[in-house]
């Protein structure tokens, strides 16, 4: 991340450009602390650096060797698990996958404006705009498909596309893979947004034939007023690439067919669920193909997985699940590790042989 010149260089951009002497910052999925470090150098009076990973460690190295180990206060969490004992002036984050829509970030975010941000504080990014677009890419979509698409040792692969093509994945695209001028998604505006969840109704006209693969989506990344950078085909090739939603199947389009989609995200649980309802029309208004596509539908289940979704199920604990109970419920805080192993291995014979540490 740090060694992606282009997005670094922005955000240390947009820190100049916010952090003042003597303010308070927090730097929400600190990493290895190179926000933090400039805010330092720039003036802060105390920078709450917040990263759940182990990598913290390693800013903690960073920053004493910096001489910054003063200023900077680590926490090894999650921001939203945390309280502060001030407010911070200046929020800056990159909780991205390939798009802002990825796992807690939009939570995260209004968690820490609604409960760490000082009045008339400074959010960065600010707003996050996503575009999308319908590609020709016969390379992003074998490498979602991948085996379905042929016959290995001779044996006909193709249902396994039914699911294969009900995932999307990170792509790389030049300008010219797109056929058509690309549409906005929607805007995630930080000093606004509320909820984690986008959909939009999307039309496109074909400019030029071409066999068409399916979908991809960007975002433009606004951290300050005139200072951001953007992960569109055809501009300086950033660590996130784009998002590529293929197609059932290839379809064949000429200049003027009509294509429309229904693009959302929902928020389920930890993860995000995606849909994808296409129709392609000719010229004539008559369609040609119709898509129905979700990530829900990309995760083969067996007729138990269903049952065990069903209201009326009664769930009970496998070996698994015992084992798990008997753990947690030793810790109560008065039982060693070493204790703590010795009375499971006692417990589930079958499962351990000894309880030494290894």
């Amino acid at each position: 991340m740090v060694a992606d010149a282009h997005r670094t260089d922005a955000y240390l951009h947009a820190l100049e450009r916010a952090v003042q002497p003597g303010c308070v910052v927090l730097d929400i999925g600190a990493g290895t602390g190179i926000f933090s470090l400039m805010a330092c150098r720039l003036g802060a009076r105390r920078v709450y650096a917040v990263e759940s990973d182990g990598v913290i460690q390693v800013a903690r190295e960073i920053a004493a060797a910096n001489g910054y180990a003063d200023r900077i206060e680590f926490i090894q969490d999650l921001s939203t698990r945390i309280t502060l004992p001030e407010k911070a002036d200046v929020i800056v984050s990159d909780l991205h996958g390939v798009l802002p829509l990825y796992l807690y970030h939009l939570p995260s975010i209004v968690d820490a404006r609604t409960r760490h941000l000082a009045p008339g504080g400074a959010l960065i990014p600010q707003r996050e705009p996503l575009w999308a677009a319908p590609v020709e890419s016969p390379a992003a979509y074998r490498s979602v498909t991948g085996l379905s698409e042929t016959t290995p040792y001779g044996f006909g692969m193709e249902f396994a596309t039914r699911f294969a093509t009900n995932h999307w994945q990170k792509t790389r695209l030049a300008v010219e893979q797109l056929l058509s001028p690309p549409e906005l998604f929607g805007v995630l505006d930080y000093r606004t947004v509320t909820t984690p969840n986008i959909a939009s109704d999307l039309r496109w006209e074909v400019g030029r034939p071409g066999e068409m693969h399916g979908l991809a989506v960007w975002f433009d990344s606004e951290l300050a007023e005139g200072i951001g950078f953007t992960n569109a085909p055809g501009k300086s090739e950033l660590i996130y690439g784009q998002a590529f939603f293929p197609f059932s199947e290839p379809v064949v389009v000429e200049a003027g067919d009509v294509i429309t989609a229904a693009l959302g995200a929902h928020l389920v649980g930890d993860d995000y669920v995606w849909r994808w309802d296409t129709s392609i029309y000719n010229k004539n208004v008559e369609i040609k193909h119709t898509f129905h596509q979700s990530t829900f539908f990309g995760k083969p289940m067996t007729r138990a997985d269903l049952r065990k979704r069903s209201s009326g199920y009664l769930p009970t604990l496998d070996e698994e699940g015992k084992v798990q109970r008997a753990i947690l419920e030793r810790m109560d805080g008065n039982a060693s590790n070493h204790e703590i192993a010795a009375a499971i291995a006692e417990q589930f014979p079958g499962r351990f042989t000894d309880s030494a540490p290894h």
